[in-house]
């Protein structure tokens, strides 16, 4: 069957980069089983069991060149994965045949080869998040004094700017960052454990020394690369199921992260204010040739909603692990894990192409501004005509009365915001500047201040961090 002719998922054929996808790769996963055979066999053999230099070498040897086809025979034969892959490693390597997986079982293999995925996958994820907050934070320095229409509620509001706007999103991934990294750095290896966890079969395999078992872990530990102090000083026979549930919590919240980001684009895109890139050759409709509608936001709200929902499913597994473990875990992990650190790399990819090239239409947003500011304007107005002589609630009577006015006008019969012209026919406001007050920048705060100081504090060491993941453009696959 050619490649077309059977489902593929589209985290692999559509959205996952190819980094990603490698780390969650058949390939990455069955070289690391056999790197972990070896680290084994070495450990052990410095502890003096009985392994010689030619089977060490022998494994060594043979750490890449897997025979994909003869594992899934000895698959159908076995009806396990981790025995049919101990076959085909000992049919190129004889002679060691004999000590591979000596002690150990299944998730000594398969425990250790996953927390390294989830490892490198939340260390690729950092440096991507890392990414987009690199882009949002130059957007927002470009920005940052840009007065544009604030909103509670989705209803006209207080100014802000359009740096200080990008600024939030930033700040959002910024927090999930922080998560993101502490996960990384409290994550663990499971190290050399046991059928149950007790280390039974290895404290056979040395006679009963309990130290030269509690030297293997570490010397498992330590050839895999991780530092001793890593590890789990206790497990059952896998690894906690809540490290998984922690993870995709600390993935869940990274794509509701950039869901809101990706919405408000999608609003902004509405209002014609802010857009997202849009190819010369992209059609933005099959049947309406005009639209340019913001697709790349539209699925990375789509494919966050994904990882968003994977966050319960960890939850149940971990919480349905009878005492050592049940098997239950297994087909359900196969799916949760990797896609949700696929579906998370799609949206961050689409999220630093969007940020990286965002399109601001200017007199757009002054314009709306504008339209909503002589309202905003009125308490100020308010206090200059009371400068001026006039009675504050006299002022604040008429104000209301014509606000009222103007809002009718604008709803009823889709007329422009005409307050300020009634407002100039009052006699009491005839005395005020209304060009001055109504100067959009009077009423953005210290917006542009605040995001000076957020650039300076959070995406400054963010940029140290990640000096090396950043700058260039990503592409999209569709």
């Amino acid at each position: 069957m050619d490649e077309h002719g059977s489902y593929r998922s589209p985290l692999e054929a559509r959205y996952a980069s190819a980094d990603m996808r490698t780390i969650w790769s058949d390939r990455r996963k069955f070289t690391t089983w056999r790197r972990l055979w070896l680290a084994l066999a070495q450990a052990q053999r410095e502890l003096g069991l009985d392994i010689t230099d030619a089977q060490i070498a022998e494994l060594a040897a043979h750490l890449d060149d897997i025979d994909f086809d003869a594992a899934a025979k000895y698959e159908k034969q076995f009806r396990h994965d981790v025995m049919a892959h101990i076959h085909a490693f000992g049919d190129v390597a004889p002679t060691a045949r004999p000590i591979i997986h000596l002690g150990a079982t299944s998730q000594f293999v398969v425990c250790n080869t996953e927390l390294m995925q989830l490892r490198d996958s939340l260390s690729l994820t950092a440096a991507k998040l890392a990414r987009v907050i690199d882009a949002l934070g130059t957007f927002a320095a470009t920005y940052r004094a840009l007065p544009t229409l604030g909103f509670t509620h989705y209803q006209p509001a207080q100014p802000t700017t359009v740096g200080k706007r990008a600024a939030l999103w930033a700040a959002d991934l910024a927090l999930t960052l922080g998560d993101v990294e502490h996960r990384l750095d409290t994550l663990r290896f499971r190290g050399v454990k046991g059928t149950t966890g007790t280390q039974a079969s290895f404290l056979a395999l040395f006679e009963g020394d309990d130290a030269k078992v509690e030297t293997l872990d570490e010397l498992v530990t330590q050839k895999m690369g991780w530092p001793v102090d890593k590890r789990f000083v206790i497990t059952g026979q896998t690894y906690p199921r809540v490290v998984d549930a922690q993870v995709l919590n600390a993935l869940a919240v990274a794509a509701a992260a950039v869901h809101k980001c990706a919405t408000d684009l999608r609003l902004l895109a509405n209002r014609r204010e802010i857009e997202e890139p849009f190819e010369s050759t992209q059609i933005g409709s099959s049947a309406m040739a005009y639209k340019r509608n913001p697709m790349r936001c539209e699925r990375a709200c789509a494919v966050s909603r994904f990882v968003m929902n994977l966050a319960p499913n960890a939850l149940q597994t971990a919480a349905v692990q009878w005492f050592e473990r049940t098997l239950d875990d297994s087909a359900n992990r196969r799916l949760v894990l990797p896609e949700a650190f696929l579906a998370l790399d799609g949206c961050l990819d689409i999220m630093h192409n969007v940020s990286s090239g965002l399109i601001v239409n200017e007199r757009v947003i002054d314009a709306n501004l504008r339209s909503e500011l002589p309202f905003m304007a009125t308490e100020d107005i308010l206090m200059a005509a009371v400068r001026s002589g006039a009675d504050r609630q006299a002022a604040h009577e008429v104000i209301r009365t014509l606000s009222h006015e103007a809002s009718r006008r604008m709803k009823e019969d889709g007329q422009p915001n005409d307050l300020l012209e009634r407002l100039q026919g009052e006699a009491m406001f005839a005395s005020i500047d209304f060009a001055d007050v109504l100067e959009p920048a009077r009423y953005i705060g210290r917006a542009p201040q605040q995001v000076d100081a957020f650039i300076a504090q959070v995406v400054k060491p963010v940029r140290k961090r990640y000096a090396d993941a950043l700058g260039g453009k990503t592409d999209l696959r569709v």
